[in-house]
């Protein structure tokens, strides 16, 4: 992983024989902040250097990203921040949308353009072809990963045995691919998809897969990332733009909180519950609440739970009775960005 030179953090402070820092040497202070950035990955970035950009940028203590995406992708990559890392889980179970150009023709080793080509035909498939193969690659399908994916096979990465040299048999699992279509046909050797799909699924291996059975091969050229579950194209910022928030909120225009989506986003998909303040001091002391009569939720499952419009806890209901899982503490700065529908 490459850090971005200008905006590493300052080396942590030297002290002389008596404990005193030195003078004209500085620890850059982290600070408490918590939210999503829905960052607009570019190509050629790892999940991680993103990650790593987002933490230099916000000066924050703790982030990590709701799933990797390859340097070869663009698009949505959530990161977490704070307290929002409780939360990953549930964005990682989300469905995902996928937008990605299949070169037809040739078959890589890495099943995308950064491998070499392993497999040459000269046959096209036409549009019609395709279309009719797309309903056997829509529902629970089984794919193989990729020979170079981040599955660990005898505890080592299946890309760093694949670099080796090494032909690694990988299991075929089952995955959900809600909807695949064809969004354009541009020349006979290209045709871009667009998907939906469950976790696990790999848009590389539907590419390999689909030249297989047309018999010209395929490998992808572009992919990009549309959506994670609620966090879509409406809530991606750049790198660029968000830089230029933290430079004007550097000086006093704006608040880095603009910036952040709030904690609560990745929760989209369960039921919120409300409480007064009496009964939120007994969740933050990870004691159970018992709700009665008109209060008393009607359902039973996970619920985040909210105390004067602010979020307070992760929990289960049943009968009535609230039991904390995961109680937040969000002091310094929270995100308020809003999450905007439409994805």
């Amino acid at each position: 992983m490459s850090d971005d030179e200008s905006r590493a953090p300052s080396a942590a402070p030297a002290t002389d024989t008596t404990g005193h820092k030195r003078a004209g040497q500085f620890r850059r202070e982290k600070r408490d902040v918590h939210g999503w950035v829905v960052l607009d990955k570019p190509v050629g970035m790892t999940s991680t250097q993103a990650v790593g950009a987002i933490k230099r940028l916000f000066k924050c203590k703790s982030a990590g990203h709701a799933g990797t995406l390859d340097p070869l992708a663009s698009g949505c990559l959530p990161i977490a921040l704070g307290e929002a890392t409780k939360t990953v889980p549930f964005v990682m179970e989300s469905r995902k949308i996928y937008r990605f150009t299949v070169r037809w023709g040739e078959e890589r080793d890495t099943d995308d353009a950064d491998g070499r080509p392993v497999r040459t035909s000269d046959q096209r498939p036409t549009r019609e072809q395709i279309e009719a193969l797309l309903p056997s690659y829509t529902g629970t399908i089984t794919q193989v990963p990729p020979q170079f994916s981040a599955i660990k096979v005898g505890g080592e990465r299946a890309y760093d045995l694949a670099r080796d040299g090494e032909v690694v048999e990988l299991q075929a699992r089952q995955v959900e691919i809600h909807s695949l279509r064809i969004v354009n046909s541009p020349d006979p050797d290209h045709t871009e998809f667009e998907t939906e799909c469950g976790k696990g699924t790999y848009v590389r291996s539907l590419a390999r897969d689909m030249g297989r059975i047309l018999g010209c091969f395929g490998h992808i050229t572009a992919l990009r990332r549309e959506a994670v579950g609620p966090l879509g194209r409406n809530a991606m910022i750049t790198l660029e733009h968000l830089t230029a928030m933290c430079d004007r909120a550097a000086v006093g225009e704006g608040s880095l909180a603009d910036a952040l989506m709030p904690v609560e986003t990745a929760l989209d998909d369960i039921p919120a519950l409300a409480i007064d303040r009496a009964d939120a001091a007994r969740l933050q002391r990870g004691q159970a609440v018992l709700l009665r009569g008109r209060d008393a939720p009607i359902f039973r499952g996970s619920v985040y739970v909210t105390v004067a419009g602010k979020l307070l806890a992760l929990a289960e209901v049943d009968r009535g009775e609230i039991v904390p899982k995961r109680v937040f503490n969000l002091t310094g700065l929270v995100g308020n960005r809003g999450l905007q529908k439409g994805h």
